[in-house]
């Protein structure tokens, strides 16, 4: 079988998909707007695929292919593993993922209903709606839906999760007149920050959620009705799907070009409407001004980025060109070059240095056992300070006291507050 073009197959998205259900929900109308920019499939999301296929095959040994042998196993593995995007972390961070998987499973007095990369049907609730889900486990009144992030960039919570949420009504729509489930648990398995999270409602809450949220903004989304709603920025993590990477429309969303437009002009207003302003912006001012802009400066790149993909795939934006940007000189072949200087009488140990790999690199190299090792010597430094908002849910940081000596002969320390 061949797990990679079979799942690349299986996760073909519909048009209200899962995975952009927060989008669809909040701002009906960019379901169809996105359908009309092509797909770029980035290298990440190609990355994941093939970890995804890895951990479908070890949860398929586990559970839903016990006639797998050793060298069945072994040779689909091999298979994958001779992907060029396969780095030997992948086995560890699968195996996380299946260990999380196993603990759910085996934690059960029976033997439950095992699913593994399952095609869920949500369509009662969305037209035309579905979804791939990573891992679904019955038993009794318990309906688990598992999935494995192979991402590294935004943690992701399970607590309301809508794409979960959506997969757990369609594991109900397929399973329910089997088993009489009740509750539902969705769980976050993101290895690789790391990052796990549960989160456990009841099917009522889930399917009055279904009827009252899902169903009539998929109404609209599907007929591309409704209107478009950018995303409030000053919400935090609840409303993140009106952001670049979120949205392919992003870069040229009209609707999100008038709101910072906005923004900017409600400061350049609240500015010229008052008289005998001080020539310095107080404290008070400038945290306001930098809480509602402070998402102008993304909008602004992702623009520039947009614009300048136009013009290198051929397409013309009046006012704006290519031009050749800074670049760092080179050496065409550095070992023809040394070897020609070593000639000459240059002693190689000027012409090297010699300094260890960068820790991301080299852990791809090692396999789990390896990285134990290795984690002994690995420290956090702490982070440096970093503006955030005040709802932001990091702890904020607490500059310590220092005396004159230690502040001008090193470096300032900084401690995480309530710590």
């Amino acid at each position: 079988t061949d797990l990679m073009g079979k799942k690349k197959e299986e996760r073909a998205h519909a048009l209200l998909s899962a995975s952009s259900a927060k989008k669809w929900i909040h701002c009906p109308p960019s379901a169809r707007l996105e359908d009309s920019i092509p797909e770029e499939e980035s290298p990440y999301a190609k990355e994941g695929t093939l970890a995804h296929a890895i951990g479908e095959l070890k949860l398929q040994r586990l559970f839903t292919d016990k006639n797998m042998t050793d060298r069945t196993y072994k040779s689909r593995l091999k298979k994958l593993q001779q992907d060029e995007l396969y780095a030997p972390e992948m086995d560890g961070y699968t195996e996380e993922y299946a260990d999380y998987v196993s603990g759910i499973a085996f934690s059960f007095p029976g033997a439950p209903f095992v699913a593994v990369e399952k095609r869920l049907d949500y369509s009662p609730w969305a037209p035309e709606g579905f979804g791939t889900g990573d891992c679904v486990i019955i038993y009794g009144g318990d309906l688990h839906i598992i999935d494995f992030k192979y991402g590294k960039g935004v943690p992701v919570k399970a607590e309301g999760n809508y794409q979960l949420a959506l997969y757990a009504l369609g594991a109900y729509h397929e399973f329910g007149m089997f088993f009489p489930v009740e509750r539902v648990h969705l769980h976050i398995v993101q290895p690789r920050i790391p990052n796990t999270s549960s989160w456990s409602t009841t099917l009522k809450e889930v399917l009055d959620w279904g009827e009252t949220v899902v169903k009539p903004a998929a109404e609209k989304a599907f007929k591309g009705e409704g209107g478009f709603h950018p995303a409030d920025y000053c919400s935090g993590d609840t409303e993140n799907y009106c952001r670049a990477g979120f949205c392919k429309a992003y870069g040229r969303c009209r609707a999100t070009a008038d709101k910072n437009m906005e923004l900017m002009k409600k400061a350049w207003n609240k500015e010229q409407n008052q008289k005998n302003l001080p020539p310095l912006i107080s404290w008070e001012e400038a945290g306001e001004l930098l809480k509602e802009a402070q998402f102008l400066k993304e909008w602004v790149q992702n623009l520039e980025s947009t614009v300048l993909n136009e013009i290198v795939s051929g397409g013309e934006v009046p006012g704006w060109k290519i031009v050749e940007g800074r670049s760092n000189r080179q050496i065409s072949d550095a070992d023809a070059a040394f070897a020609e200087l070593v000639k000459a009488g240059y002693d190689e140990a000027i012409l090297y240095e010699r300094k260890p790999i960068a820790l991301g690199a080299l852990e791809k190299t090692l396999s789990k056992e390896h990285r134990e090792i290795l984690s002994k010597y690995i420290v956090k430094p702490q982070g440096k300070p970093t503006l955030a908002p005040e709802d932001d849910k990091r702890p904020a940081m607490v500059l310590q006291r220092v005396s004159a000596e230690e502040a001008f002969g090193g470096d300032n320390t900084y401690s995480e507050g309530g710590k």
